[in-house]
C-alpha cells in the first residue's frame, strides 16, 4: 500500500510542476489570486479543526493548521501586489522608459510611403 500512496505522490508532484511551468506570465497573477482563494477554504476549515474542541491533538494540529494556512494567504497577497506594482505606470525614470518604448513602436510601425522627403 505504501508504494502505491508514493506513486500518487511522485505522479501528482510531477503533473503539478509540469501544469505550473506552462502557465504564461500573463496568467500567474489571476492564478496567485485562486491559490490565495483556495487558501481562504483551507483557513476555514482548519479554524473549524482548531474550534472543534474534540481532543488535545485536533486542537493543536488545527493551530498548526491556521498558521500554515494564514502564513500562506498573507505571502500570496504579498507576491500578487508586488507582481501587479511591477505592471503599473508609474511616474520617473519607468514612465520615460515606457514613453520611449511607445515612440519606438510608432517609428517601427511606419511604412516607408509614410515617411517625409
Amino acid at each position: 500500500m505504501l508504494i502505491l500512496e508514493l506513486y500518487v505522490f511522485v505522479l501528482a508532484a510531477f503533473v503539478g510542476y509540469m501544469v505550473i511551468s506552462r502557465v504564461p506570465p500573463l496568467l500567474h497573477t489571476p492564478l496567485m489570486a485562486a491559490t490565495n482563494a483556495i487558501s481562504g477554504i483551507s483557513l476555514v476549515g482548519s479554524l473549524i479543526a482548531a474550534g472543534g474542541a474534540r481532543n488535545q491533538v485536533a486542537t493543536l494540529l488545527g493551530f498548526v493548521a491556521v498558521v500554515c494556512a494564514t502564513s500562506n494567504i498573507v505571502g500570496g497577497f504579498l507576491i500578487t501586489d508586488r507582481m501587479l506594482r511591477m505592471f503599473r505606470t508609474g511616474s520617473g525614470k519607468r514612465e520615460a522608459g515606457s514613453a520611449a518604448a511607445a515612440d519606438r513602436r510608432q517609428r517601427v510601425g511606419r511604412r516607408s510611403s509614410d515617411v517625409p522627403v
